[in-house]
């Protein structure tokens, strides 16, 4: 095969599943008191370069696509109450490391970390630096943001405790787009939080951008891409739209849009974006980060989901050891989530130094998840690293996987022998790729969880 576009029309469904983390939280299950002691989890694990990732569970309004662990505002006091509870967490988790952990990167996610308010930040920065140790005007920094909660106090702060990154949820600069996504913001605030950002002088600004709404044309995409160009800004990421159960478009709208149509629709938009980015100077990372030629990496973009020695805080925070992938309970339901928010912030100092919920990393488990995260590059793996790594070749481990790939001129045949890497095409359907990386074990336990 040729691993050109023309190589094949899609064989399977290209949008199936976002792969941001291997396994998904809804393989986790129920730790044993005593498999969950952090203290016994990360006695032998290095800490000379962790990454550091604060959740808040937060935001002003959930959009109608969102599927994340946060809930819509907090009733007086309750900030306050998570930032105590995370403070009881971060104690906890500076006695399981120990005194002589390093931190790497950083990140605040979410829900939306700027729904804090500028005091709130600042302690959040604080229990970073004082509570872990975390230097974080040395390191990467990257936090995300909504139009509505960049504000100058906010970005000043940020700025401030060393922000290198700012990642800003747009998903379209029309606004009827907007409404139609259940994200209902006009572009004229838009456009000022944009400016507010680019007067703090953090370094990278990120835009997200979503593909796939309804209604949306190629030119209205391409509005929406020029608009976002117009800021000259360090990253893009581009999203395909998802209807995903219990989600507001997946409870108010009966679901997705017709299969096929749509899935070409969402293809279409993204070859459209690929090429017009590539035209204007952007060099494409993945299926959906574009980053411009020559600007600034601040290593903190994916860094959450792709490495081991990943210290998670928060009460939808992951946390990553080379053996065991750990949390707390997942939920897409509001309710449920407003729960286990609840329950988070009553849980006691001790109760933060044992996980609850996990998955344990086996050797075939940390094959799949290194060749899956480094294939969904679109620099690809170096076979010598893998080999380096595991002691066979990825041809060896996924033979049938990989033949099946290169059937359908998913992969780079020009790539050479020491670096697996996939085609246009393949990037292309890089949501239908991953998850046919998964194990059977984490097929079955995804299938057996009970949404809630």
């Amino acid at each position: 095969m040729t691993g050109t576009e023309a190589a094949a029309a899609p064989a399977v469904r290209p949008y199936q599943q976002y792969v941001y983390a291997y396994p998904h939280k809804t393989a986790y299950r129920p730790l044993p008191r005593e498999r969950g002691s952090l203290r016994a989890l990360w006695a032998d694990e290095p800490k000379d370069a962790l990454s550091l990732y604060f959740h808040i569970p937060f935001c002003e309004v959930r959009c109608g696509f969102c599927n994340l662990f946060t809930r819509i505002g907090a009733p007086d006091g309750l900030a306050g109450a998570y930032l105590d509870a995370l403070e009881r967490q971060a104690i906890a988790a500076r006695e399981a490391l120990g005194d002589t952990a390093r931190f790497a990167n950083a990140a605040f996610g979410g829900g939306t970390p700027t729904f804090l308010e500028a005091a709130e930040l600042d302690r959040l920065c604080d229990l970073a630096e004082r509570g872990l140790g975390a230097d974080l005007t040395a390191v990467p920094l990257s936090v995300e943001a909504s139009p509505a909660t960049a504000t100058a106090d906010r970005l000043a702060v940020l700025a401030a405790r060393g922000a290198t990154r700012l990642s800003l949820g747009v998903q379209s600069f029309i606004d009827t787009e907007a409404r139609t996504a259940v994200r209902p913001q006009r572009r004229a605030d838009v456009e000022a939080a944009l400016a507010r950002i680019r007067d703090a002088g953090i370094p990278v600004l990120n835009i997200d951008l979503i593909y796939g709404i309804d209604g949306q044309t190629e030119a209205s995409w391409r509005y929406s891409l020029d608009a976002a160009l117009a800021w000259q800004p360090e990253e893009l990421y581009l999203y395909p739209l998802y209807v995903r159960p219990l989600t507001g478009l997946g409870r108010h709208h009966g679901g997705a849009p017709g299969e096929a149509a749509w899935d070409e629709q969402r293809l279409r938009l993204y070859r459209h974006s690929r090429d017009h980015l590539l035209a204007r100077g952007y060099e494409q990372v993945s299926m959906r980060m574009f980053r411009r030629t020559g600007a600034p990496t601040t290593g903190g973009e994916d860094y959450a989901c792709q490495t081991d020695g990943m210290v998670g805080l928060g009460c939808g925070a992951r946390s990553y050891t080379s053996t065991l992938h750990y949390s707390f309970d997942y939920a897409v339901d509001m309710h449920r989530i407003r729960g286990i928010i609840d329950d988070y912030t009553a849980r006691s100092a001790d109760g933060f130094r044992h996980a609850d919920y996990g998955w344990e990393m086996t050797e075939d488990e940390a094959r799949r998840r290194h060749l899956l995260q480094s294939l969904l590059q679109a620099e690809g793996m170096r076979v010598a690293d893998y080999r380096a790594r595991f002691g066979s070749a990825p041809g060896d481990d996924f033979a049938a996987e990989l033949d099946r790939f290169g059937d359908r001129g998913w992969l780079d045949d020009s790539a050479g022998e020491d670096l697996l890497r996939l085609s246009p095409e393949g990037l292309a359907h890089s949501d239908a790729l991953g998850p046919e990386l998964f194990s059977a074990a984490v097929q079955e336990r995804m299938a057996a969880y009970e949404p809630k």
